[in-house]
């Protein structure tokens, strides 16, 4: 028995499970957990689920998980996304408010930098191992997941920002910020290469109070399926008893949240009107043999009766709202593009 045929008969009994792909390898990972209790996250090995406000973290322990992995059958047809998502006039109007008035809260002084988000909804019946497969074969340089269980639901997504990698007493992390469309000739904008550096500094300094050999590369443009990315990536030295300090450091980061953390963490709550869930939360790999990979949640869907994909753009006092609101549809095509419905 494969491993989808093993999640499928995970599904069926209602009992957790995840698959993930790392970004650029073929290998198809798998915790099966052996009964449907929801098990807090409390630094125990195993597959983490947390959500952006960090108040719920939830984990699949790896001691009550059974673990599989095998390649990835790239044979498999990819087949076109069946699904059409109309966008709704009172969402845009609703959006691009919410743009404006972080705008004025940014020209105001109250704010570097602001990260608002939507959530499309949409009614659909989604075949989600069909969609999954799909989406490991659109995005081989993202991490790929799709994540169950029954007393939170299914999450499928392909992020490609990595909140940290530590391996043994070494950390690598990265600060991702812009978006456009990816062409062979990509010109950064003022506004975007400024989103960036709020980015890189938070992190830094972050990382400057709780590491040390602290390395810091050049700043570089990536591809994340249709779009293009501004990336750095950020290198040091961490202590054991370091490490969780320092992802709650790190975590929600500017990219997701905005300038002063806190203040911008509570206006977002405040005014974006939905609960992000676990969206620009954070999800992987928590200390699997010496090694912790951790990822933060974008590009991704919730599934159910109404399923749900969470988008949203990085706003500074220079942002246009009808553009923010134009980056939002180009990164839900990452999800778009790979649903498909049930026959």
């Amino acid at each position: 028995m494969d491993i989808f045929e093993k999640a499928k008969s995970q599904f069926l009994n209602n009992l957790p499970f995840v698959l993930f792909a790392r970004p650029n390898e073929n290998l198809l990972n798998a915790f099966f957990q052996s009964d449907d209790e929801l098990h807090k996250f409390i630094n125990q090995s195993g597959f983490v689920f947390t959500s952006f406000d960090g108040l719920t973290k939830i984990v699949l322990p790896k001691e009550n998980s059974a673990y599989f992995e095998e390649e990835i059958n790239f044979n498999l047809s990819f087949k076109s996304a069946s699904i059409q998502i109309p966008t709704l006039n009172e969402d845009k109007i609703h959006f691009e408010n919410l743009v404006n008035n972080s705008v004025e809260a940014i020209k105001s002084g109250n704010f570097e930098k602001l990260v608002v988000s939507r959530k499309i909804d949409f009614s659909a019946g989604i075949d989600v191992f069909e969609t999954y497969q799909n989406l490991l074969k659109t995005y081989p340089t993202a991490f790929r997941y799709f994540f169950f269980h029954p007393k939170v639901g299914i999450w499928i997504g392909a992020t490609p920002e990595q909140l940290i990698k530590i391996n043994n007493d070494k950390f690598e992390t990265v600060a991702l910020a812009g978006t456009q469309l990816y062409s062979n000739e990509v010109h950064w904008t003022s506004k975007e290469i400024q989103e960036q550096q709020f980015v890189t500094d938070y992190i830094i300094s972050n990382c400057e109070e709780l590491a040390s050999a602290i390395e810091v590369s050049e700043s570089f443009t990536v591809q994340a399926g249709k779009l293009a990315h501004i990336k750095t990536k950020i290198f040091g030295t961490i202590s054991k008893e370091n490490e969780v300090a320092l992802i709650s450091k790190l975590h929600p980061t500017p990219a997701v949240c905005g300038l002063p953390k806190e203040k911008a963490k509570e206006f977002i709550l405040k005014n974006e009107k939905y609960d992000r869930k676990f969206y620009a939360g954070y999800l992987g790999e928590w200390n699997i043999n010496e090694t912790t990979n951790l990822f933060v949640n974008l590009r991704c869907m919730e599934i159910g009766k109404k399923n749900s994909i969470y988008v949203g753009c990085g706003i500074t006092e220079d942002s246009v709202a009808e553009n923010e609101f134009i980056e939002t549809q180009n990164k839900s095509e990452t999800i778009k593009n790979i649903i498909i419905t049930k026959a």
